[in-house]
């Protein structure tokens, strides 16, 4: 993300929130940091879900870090969850520079805690016994983001990891991979440690994903170097 385009979304960030009120968390990552543990350059009213600047990304600005080369299209009006239990309604919004690829993205997280506890009564009071979607968290730092995304890969499979096969382990990794998990720091030990395998194994399945990509995409089939 260009200082140009850096300052214009720090004001656009500021201009929402002071537009929506307090319950409007808006936060402004940049994807080309360097380092995706500190991907927040600016936040409004991140008492929200307790995040300041420097701090690390969620599950799609990570996923988004992973797949730089892709062009994303922007997420709106999903539900998150913060840490100590709001339920927010997000959107994930894209910027791009000139060539396409996203640089950067603003993200916006309303809290609607207090508008679904008034929802929940009036379906009470109504006989709605509906329920709602299930929210996804948002993480205060890159340690936690992991460790989520790992319970979603064993989730994933369906299985507890003493249990899994080769290639249930497989997938998992490959899920952990695609979702840009192993940009964390020191990630592959901890995913090591959880489903039992060496770093040989781990580099070989990653090896293994890396080929099966190419293949789909018809690609030669022989190995490279790195």
């Amino acid at each position: 993300m260009t200082k140009t385009e850096a300052e214009f979304c720090r004001r656009l960030a500021h201009g929402i929130a002071q537009e929506f009120g307090p319950h409007c968390e808006v936060a402004v990552h940049d994807l080309e940091t360097g380092d995706p543990a500190h991907s927040i350059i600016a936040i409004e009213n991140g008492y929200i879900t307790g995040r300041k600047v420097g701090d690390g990304p969620s599950h799609i600005v990570l996923e988004a870090m992973q797949n730089a080369d892709e062009t994303p299209e922007d997420r709106l009006g999903y539900l998150t969850r913060s840490s100590d239990g709001k339920v927010l309604r997000s959107s994930t919004i894209y910027i791009r520079g000139k060539d396409g690829r996203a640089t950067g993205i603003l993200a916006i997280n309303y809290d609607i805690s207090m508008i679904l506890a008034a929802q929940q009564d009036l379906k009470y009071l109504t006989g709605d016994g509906s329920g709602t979607r299930e929210p996804e968290p948002i993480t205060r730092n890159v340690n936690d983001l992991l460790e989520d995304l790992i319970q979603q890969s064993i989730r994933l499979i369906g299985k507890p990891t003493a249990l899994m096969t080769r290639e249930d382990k497989l997938k998992a990794v490959r899920y952990l991979n695609d979702t840009g998990a192993l940009l964390i720091t020191k990630s592959g030990q901890r995913i090591c440690e959880v489903f039992g395998f060496s770093k040989y194994t781990l580099y070989n399945y990653l090896d293994e994903i890396k080929q099966a990509r190419k293949e789909e995409d018809g690609g030669p089939s022989s190995s490279e170097n790195s």
